[in-house]
């Protein structure tokens, strides 16, 4: 059994052998010698949405295995401004910076009700000494996590109103129901495409009245998709 520090906001022995989400995080290629190598504790913790995980410029630590909810990478511009610069969602990795310099390099929020794995960086390092399976996954993990943080940026800042705000829904659909779009606060979406708060609820407003989405919730998060094609090109 992997220990656990008592005085961490704990809800249970972080089982990495039973992980549900195993296959998609770090340990899916260790073998079960290699988990007795494991010896610093590993905290499985919860966060209420708008709790950090990291903060931009705190030492590095750990890494963070995201299990179920959904974080916001958050880095300020240099005229003031705060931009999300990616969006993660269960399995992905959190301060992975932390293998290559000695701090965050983004704010790391939790958007929604958010579980996670708190791993220590010397746990990573010694498997990453000791078992060339999880390296190649770290490399794996490093060149997923670069590429998605490009593609994020790029797809979302392409266009005009009408293009950012369709390509997010489009973007945020549920991977159980794909007619299904989780979105965030006006404030956070603007953040996201770069646009005013107004210009975000006016053009959402818009997409309701078409018949292009449809609110499900009275707080105006969750969406359903009622004609991607159209959403998909959008006219201005």
């Amino acid at each position: 059994m992997i220990p656990i520090k008592t005085e961490s906001a704990w809800r249970g022995t972080a089982d990495c052998r039973n992980c549900g989400i195993r296959d998609m995080v770090l340990f899916a290629d260790l073998h079960e010698e290699d988990f007795n190598l494991i010896h610093a504790p590993i905290d499985d913790l919860e966060y209420p949405a708008g709790q950090p995980l990291v903060r931009l410029g705190e030492t590095a630590t750990s890494l963070y295995t995201l299990r179920s909810g959904m974080v916001k990478l958050v880095r300020n511009t240099v005229d003031g401004r705060q931009r999300i610069v990616r969006v993660l969602r269960a399995g992905d990795i959190i301060g992975l910076e932390a293998l290559m310099g000695p701090t965050y390099e983004s704010d790391a929020i939790a958007l929604s009700p958010a579980k996670a794995c708190r791993i220590p960086l010397q746990v990573i390092q010694r498997l990453n000494r000791e078992t060339p399976r999880l390296h190649q996954r770290l490399l794996e993990k490093w060149h997923r996590s670069l590429k998605e943080a490009d593609d994020w940026l790029a797809d979302l800042n392409f266009g005009n109103a009408r293009q950012r705000v369709a390509g997010l829904i489009l973007k945020m659909r549920s991977e159980h129901d794909a007619t299904v779009a989780t979105l965030f606060s006006r404030e956070d979406m603007g953040a996201m495409l770069d646009l005013k708060l107004e210009t975000v609820s006016r053009t959402l407003n818009a997409f309701a009245r078409e018949g292009l989405i449809e609110p499900l919730d009275k707080q105006g998060r969750v969406y359903r998709v009622l004609d991607e094609q159209r959403l998909s090109a959008p006219k201005d």
